[in-house]
C-alpha cells in the first residue's frame, strides 16, 4: 500500500495549515454557503461614501499602452522556446520513505535551497520518523543528501527549518531525540553547509524566533511556559521567566511578554504585559489586566478588560508601553475579538468583530496616533470560528486593499478601495469575461475574488491572491464574475494597474507564480486526480500564455517553488510519482533566463502613472497628496529585467483637497459627499477626548488630514487641541495604578489609589455610556458607511496580530490574521 503524500512548500519556516469549517449563524457555509447577491445596486450605495470616479469605469481609449503592436498581433507564440526551456530543464527525485516535505530558501541570491523529508507513524504509544536533509545551491536544479550533518536525527516538521530573516546565513532544525526528555537543535551559520548540534534545557513549545535586528540573538517558550533566551545562537541559554503565555520581539532589541499571575494562562484577561530591553536583565510591566497585544509598525497595543466586566478595549502605546491612550473604538465582549489587519507607522487597519456569532465585523483605520479611528468598512467577513479574512494587501500599488463584505442576504462579495480605506466599491468587470449561470442581472455583476475564506470552505482555491512590490501594478487571483462569490469553478484573472482593471488569463484553478520583477508570470493547472506535465508561461502581464512540457512521464503535482522577491528566472514544480510499489518525491527546475535572450534596456520601459488613465492630465493620478510615475516594462518586451531590477518612481507632490483630509472628531461625511459635518447630536458641545492620560479639548473645522498624506497647498484647514490639565481614564492601563508591588506603602497612599481606582473605573462607566450607548461614539468619519456605531457590546477571541516592521513604510500583515495568539 503506498504512502500518502503530503506537500508542504515553506518559503519561509512556517507550516501551512487548511482552513476550519464552520457555520455561520444557523446557515451551514459548506456547499450552499455563498448565496445570490439579491440588490446589486442597493449593495453598492452602501458601500461607497461618493460616487464612482468616471475614470474608474471601462474606458475604451486609454491614452497609454504598454504595448506597441497591434491587439491582433500580440499573442504569437515564442520561437523556439521548447528547445531552449529543454535544455534548462533539471528534475531531481527523492529516493526515501516520506510523508511531507519542507522548503526553504536560505539567504538572497544564493540559490541556497533546503529540502527536508519527513515520514512519521504512531506504533504502540510510540512516534516512529525518518527525515532526510537536502542542500541545493543551484535553486533547486540540483540536491545533495546532507542527512549526515544532523546525524541521522528525526527533525520534527512542526518547527520546519527556521531561517533568519536578515539573511545572514543562519539555519535551526529543531530535533526529537528518542529516549531523551530534552531536545536538541542543529544550527548552521554558513547557508546550510555544515551544522552543529546542541542540546536545549527544555522542550520548546513554539518554534524558536531570531531577534529581527541580531540573528544571534534567540527566544522561545518552553512546555513549561517558561520564556528562554540566547545571546549566543543557541551555545547558552537562560530562563528569564516563568508562566508566560505570549511573546513577541518589538524593535530595538525590546521582547514583550504577557505573564500569568496565578499560574494559568486560561484566564486571559488578568495577564500582565511586560517589558524587557536588555535580555532580561531588568523587567518592566507595563500594563495590567491583559487579555491579549499585538504589535503593527511603531505601535503597540493591549486589549484590556474594563472594571469588573467581561468587556475590553483596545489600548494603544507609541513609546513602548510607557504610556497609553484608549482607542476610540467599541469594545468587546468575551466571544468577540479585535484584529490587527495592517499596519505601519503611520496608521493601522483595525477589524471589531460584531456581537453574536455573525462572521463580521467593521474595519476601522486609525489617525496617526492609533488612537481615534474612523469607520472604513462594514460587514467585512471575517468568520469567528476559522478565524478566516480576505483581506489583502496590494503591495504592488500604494493604497490598495481587497477584501469581502457579507451582504444581507449573506452573499459574499468583493471590494476594492483604492485611497487606503477611504471608500470601498466593486471589483469592474473583466472586459473579456461573462457573468456566470447564478447572476440575476448580467448587466450588473463584477468580479469577486477568492481568496482565505474560499479556501476555508474547501473550494478549488490552490492558491490566495499573489502581488509583489518589485511587480508594479500586478496582481494574479482567483476570482468569478457574478454578483457574488460563485462556488461553481473558478478562473485566474490578472489585472496590470492595481485593481481597477482585470482580464480573464486561465480557465481554471491553477498555480501561479511571478518571476523577473512581473516579467514572467508562469502557472500549472490545478487538478486533484489527474497527473500534470504541462506549464503554462507569460511574458506580457498574463495576456498570451505558452505551454511547455516539462516532462513525458507525468506526476502528481503539489505545488509550485520560486524564490521569495519574485526576482528568480527559476521555479520549480514538485510533486510525486506513484507505483504499485513505493511513491516518491521529484521535482522539476526550470531556468527561464535562456528564454529571454536579452537584458532589458532603456527602449524596453514606458512612463505609466499610478491611480491613473491619462498621463497628460495634470489633473489625474493623485492619490493621498501626491503622483506617481513609474518605468515599466513594454508588455510585448520580450528581456530580462535582472536581479538588479529596481522600481523607478517619480512621486510629485499635489494641490490639497477635501480628498487628503478625513473627518475629525465628532464629523462625518454625508453620503455621496466629500464635505465632513458636525454630528447632529454633537453641535455647538465641547468636544473633549484623551490623550497621553490627559484630557483635552479639540477645536477643529471639521478636517484631519489623512496618516500619510503629502499634499502641499490648496485646502487648508485649522485645528487645535488644548490640554486642559485633567488626567483621564487611559490611565487605567497602568500597572501603578492597578499592582501594588510594594508591601511598605502607607495607609494613605494605598487609600489614595483605591480613590483614583474607583473615581477611573466611574468614569469608564460615564465614557461608555456617553460615547457609545445610543449610537454616540465618537469616530472621525472617514467614511459614511454607517455614520454611528452601535452600542453592542463585544465578544471575544481577541486577536490583534503582530505586523511586520518595513523600512520602506508599506503596509504588510500576516496570512495567519486571526489566529489566537495565547494557545
Amino acid at each position: 500500500m503506498g504512502l500518502l503524500l503530503r506537500g508542504i512548500l515553506l518559503l519561509s519556516a512556517c507550516t501551512l495549515t487548511a482552513g476550519v469549517d464552520f457555520q455561520l449563524g444557523s446557515k451551514p457555509f459548506g456547499q450552499s454557503g455563498f448565496v445570490r447577491r439579491s440588490n446589486t445596486e442597493g449593495k453598492a450605495a452602501k458601500i461607497v461614501k461618493r460616487s464612482l470616479p468616471a475614470w474608474l469605469a471601462p474606458s475604451p481609449n486609454h491614452k497609454i499602452k504598454r504595448r506597441s503592436t497591434e491587439e491582433d498581433d500580440s499573442c504569437k507564440a515564442l520561437q523556439g522556446y521548447a528547445t531552449k526551456l529543454d535544455a534548462n530543464t533539471h528534475d531531481f527525485e527523492f529516493h526515501d520513505l516520506s510523508g511531507s516535505v519542507s522548503l526553504a530558501w536560505v539567504g538572497d541570491g544564493t540559490g541556497v535551497i533546503l529540502a527536508l523529508t519527513t515520514f512519521q507513524v504512531p506504533f504502540f504509544m510510540v512516534k516512529l520518523g525518518q527525515s532526510k536533509l537536502y542542500r541545493s545551491e543551484d535553486y533547486g536544479k540540483s540536491f545533495q543528501d546532507v542527512t549526515v550533518l544532523i546525524n541521522n536525527t528525526f527533525i520534527r516538521s512542526e518547527f520546519g527549518i527556521a531561517i533568519s530573516p536578515s539573511n545572514s546565513g543562519k539555519v535551526i532544525l529543531t530535533a526529537e531525540v528518542s529516549g531523551d526528555l530534552k531536545t536538541r537543535i542543529f544550527v548552521s551559520e554558513d547557508f546550510g553547509k555544515s551544522f552543529t548540534d546542541r542540546n536545549l534545557p527544555f522542550n520548546p513549545l513554539t518554534q524558536i524566533t531570531y531577534n529581527p535586528e541580531n540573528s544571534s540573538v534567540l527566544v522561545v517558550l518552553s512546555n513549561d511556559y517558561e520564556l528562554w533566551l540566547s545571546e549566543d545562537f543557541g551555545v547558552n541559554w537562560k530562563n528569564i521567566h516563568r508562566m508566560v503565555c505570549l511573546v513577541k520581539w518589538g524593535r530595538k532589541n525590546t521582547i514583550y511578554f504577557t505573564a500569568s499571575l496565578n499560574g494559568s494562562c486560561i484566564d486571559r484577561g488578568m495577564l500582565e504585559l511586560r517589558r524587557t530591553t536588555n535580555y532580561g536583565k531588568t523587567i518592566k510591566t507595563v500594563a495590567s489586566k491583559i487579555y491579549s497585544f499585538g504589535l503593527g509598525g511603531r505601535f503597540l497595543f493591549a486589549s484590556v478588560m474594563t472594571g469588573k466586566g467581561t468587556l475590553r478595549t483596545i489600548h494603544v502605546s507609541v513609546d513602548q508601553g510607557d504610556s497609553w491612550n484608549i482607542a476610540q473604538l467599541p469594545p468587546v465582549g468575551h466571544e468577540q475579538f479585535y484584529s490587527i489587519l495592517a499596519a505601519n507607522d503611520e496608521m493601522v487597519f483595525m477589524h471589531v468583530d460584531e456581537p453574536g456569532d455573525t462572521g463580521f465585523g467593521t474595519i476601522y483605520v486609525s489617525d496617526d496616533r492609533g488612537t481615534v479611528y474612523s469607520k472604513s468598512l462594514e460587514r467585512h467577513l471575517y468568520t469567528t470560528t476559522g478565524g478566516d479574512t480576505d483581506f489583502t494587501n496590494v503591495t504592488s500599488l500604494r493604497g490598495v486593499f481587497i477584501t469581502s463584505v457579507l451582504a444581507e442576504d449573506n452573499s459574499v462579495q468583493s471590494v476594492v478601495s483604492f485611497d487606503q480605506g477611504g471608500e470601498w466599491v466593486p471589483l469592474q468587470k473583466p472586459a473579456n469575461s461573462k457573468c456566470d449561470a447564478t447572476a440575476k442581472d448580467p448587466d450588473k455583476c463584477s468580479l469577486h475574488i477568492h481568496a482565505a475564506y474560499s479556501t476555508s470552505q474547501k473550494l478549488s482555491i490552490p492558491m490566495l491572491p499573489l502581488t509583489e512590490p518589485n511587480a508594479v501594478g500586478l496582481i494574479i487571483a482567483h476570482g468569478s464574475v457574478g454578483d457574488a462569490i460563485s462556488v461553481m469553478r473558478p478562473d485566474v484573472y490578472v489585472s496590470d494597474d492595481g485593481g481597477y482593471t482585470w482580464i480573464k488569463a486561465l480557465d481554471g484553478p491553477h498555480h501561479y507564480a511571478i518571476l523577473d520583477s512581473g516579467g514572467l508570470l508562469v502557472a500549472v493547472e490545478h487538478s486533484m486526480t489527474n497527473p500534470v506535465n504541462k506549464i503554462k508561461f507569460s511574458t506580457d502581464e498574463g495576456q498570451c500564455w505558452n505551454e511547455y512540457n516539462f516532462t513525458k512521464d507525468p506526476i502528481f503535482f503539489t505545488g509550485l517553488a520560486s524564490e521569495p522577491g519574485a526576482r528568480s528566472m527559476n521555479v520549480s514544480i514538485w510533486g510525486y510519482r506513484d507505483s504499485y510499489l513505493s511513491q516518491y518525491w521529484t521535482s522539476f527546475t526550470i531556468d527561464f533566463k535562456e528564454l529571454l535572450t536579452r537584458t532589458c534596456e532603456d527602449r524596453d520601459y514606458v512612463q505609466w502613472l499610478a491611480h491613473s488613465d491619462d498621463i497628460s492630465d495634470p489633473d489625474d493620478g493623485c492619490l493621498l497628496g501626491y503622483k506617481e510615475k513609474f518605468l515599466r516594462l513594454r508588455k510585448d518586451s520580450v528581456c530580462w529585467n535582472g536581479r538588479d531590477y529596481k522600481v523607478s518612481t517619480q512621486p510629485t507632490p499635489c494641490l490639497c483637497t477635501l480628498d487628503d483630509f478625513m473627518c475629525d472628531f465628532g464629523y462625518y461625511r454625508k453620503e455621496n459627499s466629500s464635505e465632513c459635518v458636525e454630528q447632529p447630536d454633537l453641535t455647538d458641545k465641547v468636544l473633549e477626548f484623551c490623550l497621553q492620560g490627559k484630557e483635552e479639548q479639540l477645536q477643529t473645522s471639521g478636517y484631519r488630514k489623512i496618516p500619510g498624506d503629502k499634499c502641499e497647498g490648496g485646502e487648508v484647514h485649522s485645528r487645535k487641541e488644548i490640554d486642559l490639565s485633567k488626567r483621564c481614564v487611559s490611565d487605567l492601563v497602568g500597572p501603578e495604578l492597578l499592582v501594588d508591588n510594594k508591601a511598605s506603602k502607607s495607609v494613605p497612599v494605598v487609600i489614595t489609589v483605591v480613590i483614583v481606582l474607583i473615581l477611573s473605573i466611574a468614569a469608564g462607566v460615564v465614557f461608555v455610556k456617553k460615547y457609545v450607548c445610543g449610537g454616540r461614539f465618537l469616530v472621525h468619519r472617514y467614511s459614511v458607511l454607517q455614520q454611528h456605531v452601535e452600542a453592542n457590546a463585544a465578544d471575544g477571541i481577541d486577536e490583534p496580530l503582530e505586523t511586520n516592521h518595513t523600512q520602506n513604510g508599506k503596509i504588510e500583515f500576516h496570512d495567519d490574521s486571526d489566529e489566537d495568539l495565547l494557545e
